[in-house]
C-alpha cells in the first residue's frame, strides 16, 4: 500500500487526516463534475487545517492520498472497477484500477491509521431485499472496522428503516449531528428517530475516543443532514425514486450496478438538482469531518 508522503508524515506527527473515497469520482458523478467535486472536497478539508487523503487502487496498488493528476485519471478512465471488501484481492492480483466504496475505503483507511472518513451517503439494505438479499457490504464493514464515517445518512434510494434496524443489530452507533433523525441524503429528514444526538464536535470526538479506549471494535456512523438550503423536496425525491425503481425492474440489474443506475435516473428526473444536492452535502460532510479529525488529534496530542 502506497501512502502519500505528506499523509504519512501527518499521521506520524499525530496531525488530522481525513480519508475520502474514490467511487464518487468514477461511479458517482458525470465528468467533469466528478473531478471538480473531488478536488473541492479536498480543498474544503485543507481550508480547515486538516489533510485530505483520497483513496483508490492504481494498477493493483492501494493508494492512500491520490495526487490531483491521479484523481483526474479516475474521473476520465473507463472500466474502473467498483471495489468493496470482496473485490480487493482480485483487483490487486490482476493489477487493475479500482475505485473504493465505503467498505473498501474503511479497510484501507484503518490500515493507514486514519480515524475519520468522509463520504456522501452509505450503502444499506436495498428495497426488495427480502426477495433479493441485496444488502450493502458497507454495513458489515461498519461493524468490524475501526473508522468513523461522516455521511449524510443512507442513500435515499434504499430501504432506510431496514438499514437503520440492521445497523442496530450489528452494534454500530449511529449519531445524529444537530438532528434527532437519520439524515436521508437528499433531504435532511427521514422521520426515523435516532437514539443519540450531539450538537458539538467536542462531544462527538469524546464518543469516538471512548469507543476506541474501551476496545470496542467497529466503526461509528455520524449522520450529518444536508444543509436546509440545499435539501430537496421530499415529495419530489420520493416520486423520482419510485419512477427509477420501476425502470430498474425492466433492466434486471443486480449488485453494484443498482445504486449508480438509480442515482443517475433520479438526477435526470430532478433536472440535475439531485446532483447539486449531492455536491452540497459532501462538502458539508467534509467540513464536519475535518473539524472532528482536528479535535481528535488535539485530544490525542
Amino acid at each position: 500500500m502506497r501512502i502519500h508522503p505528506q499523509v504519512q508524515r501527518a499521521l506520524e506527527e499525530g496531525r488530522a487526516v481525513v480519508a475520502l473515497e474514490s467511487t464518487i469520482i468514477s461511479h458517482g458523478m458525470p465528468h467533469p463534475r466528478n473531478v471538480e467535486t473531488a478536488l473541492a472536497v479536498e480543498e474544503e478539508i485543507r481550508a480547515r487545517g486538516a489533510l485530505p487523503a483520497t483513496i483508490g487502487i492504481l494498477e493493483g496498488e492501494p493508494v492512500v492520498g491520490l495526487t490531483p493528476d491521479e484523481i483526474a485519471g479516475f474521473g476520465r478512465r473507463e472500466g474502473v472497477v467498483k471495489v468493496s471488501r470482496r473485490d480487493l484481492p482480485v483487483v490487486m492480483a490482476r493489477r487493475l484500477w479500482g475505485s473504493t466504496t465505503v467498505a473498501a475505503t474503511m479497510i484501507l483507511a484503518e490500515r493507514a491509521g486514519i480515524e475519520v472518513f468522509v463520504t456522501g451517503g452509505i450503502g444499506g439494505v436495498h428495497r426488495e431485499a427480502a426477495r433479493t438479499f441485496d444488502i450493502s457490504a458497507d454495513l458489515q464493514e461498519l461493524a468490524r472496522t475501526n473508522v468513523t464515517v461522516v455521511c449524510a445518512g443512507v442513500k435515499s434510494v434504499l430501504d432506510l428503516p431496514a438499514t437503520l434496524e440492521c445497523l442496530e443489530t450489528l452494534g454500530v452507533p449511529v449519531i445524529g449531528y444537530g438532528s434527532d433523525e437519520l439524515a436521508a441524503f437528499y433531504t435532511a429528514t427521514s422521520h426515523l428517530p435516532l437514539q443519540v444526538r450531539v450538537d458539538q464536535v467536542a462531544e462527538l470526538a469524546g464518543i469516538v475516543l471512548a469507543k476506541r479506549e474501551f476496545g470496542l471494535e467497529g466503526g461509528l456512523l455520524v449522520s450529518n443532514p444536508i444543509p436546509p438550503e440545499h435539501s430537496l423536496d421530499e415529495a419530489t425525491i420520493s416520486r423520482a425514486i419510485e419512477e427509477a425503481l420501476l425502470e430498474l425492474e425492466s433492466h434486471r440489474l443486480q449488485g453494484k450496478a443498482v445504486t449508480p443506475f438509480l442515482l443517475e435516473r433520479v438526477r435526470r428526473a430532478t433536472g440535475g438538482r439531485s446532483l447539486e444536492a449531492n455536491i452540497a452535502l459532501i462538502l458539508n460532510n467534509a467540513r464536519l469531518g475535518a473539524e472532528l479529525a482536528l479535535e481528535i488529534a488535539r485530544r490525542n496530542a
